[in-house]
């Protein structure tokens, strides 16, 4: 059995098992099923987490490097950053009206003012000056042993045209780099035949402890999401679909990248299993080792679905008008914080204290939604992980019909 299909099953599997676990707990001894999630469940599924972030460093490092010092990948490095970073804008400013849209039309906020809850406490994500500063490490030792993606890339790109510009000077280095490359990918083999275990941990430690009747209060609230989420999946299908883009390889290929970041949440974490996807697709390498992780660092469709919806669930749940500035003000702090939410599972939840607080909304909302966060967390970093090869399918084929164009006949 393939691994993606060992995963979709893990998935299955899981699902089953914390529903058994949570419906049957009444029948268990008291606290067993704590028990089993705190001392079997959540490690298993931490541990193999820690796995795939000890190897997504050294991989996304030396892709970068190579790609950089590689003669023809390397020139149309900065070229690629800028279509890129283009494409992220629009794409994420329509994830995001997406979201404010089917929550307008839905209205799953009006009648579920018994939901309102105490707000946890939280902190708010770091503002865009502070995002900036953030971005340059003080030492390449800082950010490789950080694991902030964003560093890294700096870090990476630093290094990378040093050596560029000095071929033979770092020639020994740019060897080993290339042989740590080569390590990481077969260290990430031995990880994924871990992959369904892990992912089976995961599942089932969410369903087991938290079971679905919070689902039920929130019915209208979580299918609203699915329903701006699914949208924004078909967007990008139809893109893929008009640019030639082959989207039904492009499913089959990624596919398994897209069930792993369903069920860990994590997109940094999916990172190892999307460039491998991207070889196999038949993406360009040297566009992949550079646009994957760099999608990776910023690239969040979900998070912008999410901050739309979120706002407006919470601007009808409290009965606040919602007004064109209010729009506005959703609208421009949703795009920049989906840019700075981080790739690991709850990071919504905390940027979203950022949109509400800029908005003037009631934090008490995010106490509401907490509950479910986990549920639809996967399906958010499925969208972001689809986005990010997606948005990089799409240049390729862009720069593929600009070189037609531009050769003599």
């Amino acid at each position: 059995m393939s691994v993606t299909r060992q995963i979709l099953l893990a998935l299955v599997l899981g699902i089953v098992s914390g529903l058994a676990l949570n419906t049957g707990a009444n029948a268990l001894p008291e606290g067993s099923v704590a028990w089993l999630d705190t001392n079997v469940l959540t490690p298993v599924g931490q541990i193999f987490l820690r796995l795939l972030q000890f190897v997504v460093v050294p991989m996304v490092f030396g892709a970068l490097i190579m790609s950089l010092t590689n003669r023809e990948g390397g020139a149309d490095v900065g070229r690629r950053a800028g279509r890129l970073l283009g494409s992220y804008v629009v794409t994420s400013a329509v994830a995001l009206t997406l979201g404010m849209l089917v929550a307008y039309w839905l209205s799953p906020g009006s009648g579920a003012e018994s939901l309102v809850n105490q707000a946890p406490e939280g902190r708010n994500a770091d503002s865009l000056s502070q995002w900036l500063v953030g971005l340059v490490p003080n030492n390449p030792f800082t950010a490789l042993g950080g694991g902030g993606l964003l560093q890294v890339i700096f870090a990476a790109a630093l290094i990378g045209l040093a050596m560029r510009a000095l071929p033979e000077e770092s020639a020994p280095l740019h060897r080993v780099i290339e042989s740590g490359y080569t390590i990481s990918l077969k260290v990430l083999s031995f990880v994924l035949k871990l992959a369904p275990l892990g992912v089976f941990a995961l599942i089932t430690s969410v369903i087991a402890t938290q079971g679905l009747d919070l689902l039920e209060r929130l019915g209208m609230y979580v299918i609203g999401l699915i329903i701006a989420l699914a949208l924004m999946a078909l967007l990008y299908l139809v893109l893929l679909t008009i640019s030639g883009a082959r989207p039904i390889a492009f499913i089959k290929h990624f596919g398994q990248s897209l069930g792993f970041a369903f069920g860990t949440a994590s997109s940094g974490a999916t990172l190892p299993l999307a460039l491998g996807n991207a070889r196999s697709y038949g993406m360009d390498e040297s566009l992949a080792s550079f646009a994957l992780p760099f999608g990776t660092a910023l690239k969040r469709d979900g998070a912008a679905v999410l901050q739309g919806f979120n706002a407006l669930f919470v601007a009808q749940l409290f009965g606040i008008d919602v007004t064109t500035s209010l729009v506005i003000t959703v609208f421009t702090t949703g795009l920049l914080v989906s840019f700075s939410t981080a790739g690991v599972p709850g990071a919504g939840l905390v940027a979203m204290t950022t949109v509400l607080g800029a908005a003037g909304l009631p934090l008490e909302g995010v106490a509401v939604v907490a509950g479910v966060d986990r549920f639809t967390d996967g399906l958010r970093t499925a969208l972001n992980v689809m986005g990010n090869c997606a948005n990089a399918a799409l240049l390729e084929r862009f720069d593929s019909r600009a070189r037609k164009q531009t050769s003599p006949e």
